[in-house]
């Protein structure tokens, strides 16, 4: 994950949030700034100092979607790349919609939208991000 000799400076908690929709399409956004600028994922960020996970997640989403979401189980973690030679620590949870309402990109979206398992399939996706979905069973339908 790092080049030979180096070490990540540090560890930056974040999150993920994994919402599906009622037809089983998932929520995704293309993201608008660097790490992964142009390729889509899942909403989510750091956690910030004195915030719960949870809440992180829930800041995220709204931040990022326009979309309130009730955080359920942590479906998986991940550790990724960041920028320089940070090293992002990433807890996925399972959310259900608060609200029904149509999302609308903001923050670090530049787009953001619902998909189906195909459409998924067809996207720019950042690394790593259909495996973990795959092998967590949160692919959309």
């Amino acid at each position: 994950m790092f080049p030979t000799g180096s070490a990540p400076k540090r560890t930056v908690p974040c999150v993920g949030a994994l919402v599906h929709d009622d037809d089983g399409r998932l929520l995704v956004v293309r993201r608008a700034h660097e790490p992964g600028a142009g390729r889509w994922t899942i909403p989510g960020g750091r956690v910030e100092a004195g915030e719960s996970d949870a809440e992180a997640v829930q800041r995220e989403v709204l931040e990022e979607t326009s979309l309130h979401v009730v955080v359920g189980a942590r479906v998986g973690t991940v550790l990724r790349p960041g920028l320089g030679s940070d090293v992002y620590d990433i807890r996925d949870y399972a959310c259900a919609l608060a609200l029904t309402t149509a999302p609308v990109a903001g923050d670090d979206a530049a787009e953001v939208r619902w998909v189906t398992r195909s459409e998924l399939l067809d996207l720019d996706l950042v690394d790593g991000l259909l495996d973990c979905l795959s092998d967590w069973g949160m692919l959309p339908r």
